[in-house]
């Protein structure tokens, strides 16, 4: 079964009652109560100062392994509470992935980027763009992605994906629909480090980004080839209903649906969710010697 994103965006208290999530929510000068079990949630969406949870709520969150994320001012994804403790066999995996050697580490990012620049080729060619320029590149990626094959792509695919924007870039701060990328990554960040909790993981150390502000360094390298399928959920609400400065409630739900989007792997349909379970898992049988290869996901 999917677990459900939920997003609170108003003043509300959150409590357990019964082993579910109860929720005395105001809005509009009214109070209302919902309750949903806390086994069929995976992501929550904190969006107001004035929201209060309690200790014994928090407390079967992380038992169920959900994934917390609070948001700043500005309403974007700010932090992400994980618990320690997220998989049986947890001392053992840690173990194998600190072991890891650097050249398994190099060829499993060639893998990486290897995907996320042939689903990028797919993307544009799913809305009649050229692709032409991505096929040699992510046909000649080597280990370590020594010749910076995903920024060469990267400069390309921007600049034909949103090229009816004018003077669009990626940029972090840039104008819109900057605001709307960013959103939907930290939604599939989230997603990518509650799978690799759930795996006996450490979403710290990655196998190409290393930052010693970052501690999801593991979660950013196994989403890159996830992201064409952000980039297409934005793309399309751009289309819709035209560039907003200011991310609206509407625009949230939209995104906040990225986890339960259909993904292809290995021929398999699933929901993203579900997806990056199983390219985390693939990464500890890839650190135990047990296989070679990730699973990620095919456009």
């Amino acid at each position: 079964m999917i677990k459900r994103t939920l997003y609170f965006g108003n003043p509300a208290y959150l409590r357990l009652k019964d082993k579910q999530l109860s929720a005395e929510i105001t809005a509009g000068g009214e109070t209302q109560v919902k309750t949903i079990p806390v086994e069929d949630i995976g992501i929550i969406v904190i969006d107001h100062p004035q929201i209060t949870l309690t200790s014994g709520l928090l407390q079967l969150l992380q038992e169920e392994d959900v994934g917390l994320i609070t948001c700043d001012y500005r309403h974007m994804p700010q932090s992400l509470l994980l618990p320690i403790e997220g998989n049986k066999t947890q001392q053992e995996r840690y173990e194998n992935q600190i072991q890891a050697s650097e050249p398994l580490k190099k060829q499993l990012w060639a893998q990486t980027i290897t995907q996320k620049i042939k689903n990028q080729a797919a993307m544009l060619q799913r809305f009649g763009l050229n692709a032409d320029y991505l096929m040699p590149l992510y046909r000649n990626v080597k280990s370590g992605d020594s010749d910076n094959c995903e920024s060469t792509a990267a400069s390309y695919y921007w600049r034909t994906f949103f090229g009816h924007i004018n003077g669009f870039r990626r940029e972090k701060e840039g104008p819109p629909p900057n605001n709307y990328l960013n959103y939907g990554y930290s939604i599939l960040r989230g997603t990518m480090a509650r799978s690799l909790v759930c795996s006996g993981l450490l979403p710290t150390l990655g196998i190409f980004h290393k930052n010693r502000y970052n501690a999801f360094c593991l979660a950013d390298d196994l989403m890159e080839p996830y992201r064409p399928l952000v980039d297409e959920v934005v793309y399309n609400m751009v289309k819709k209903d035209g560039l907003a400065d200011t991310l609206e409630k509407e625009h949230k739900r939209v995104l906040l649906g990225i986890p339960a989007l259909d993904v292809s792997i290995g021929g398999e349909t699933s929901p993203l969710m579900v997806a990056t379970q199983r390219t985390a898992n693939s990464l500890v049988k890839c650190f135990m010697g047990e296989q070679r290869k990730l699973l990620y996901p095919e456009l």
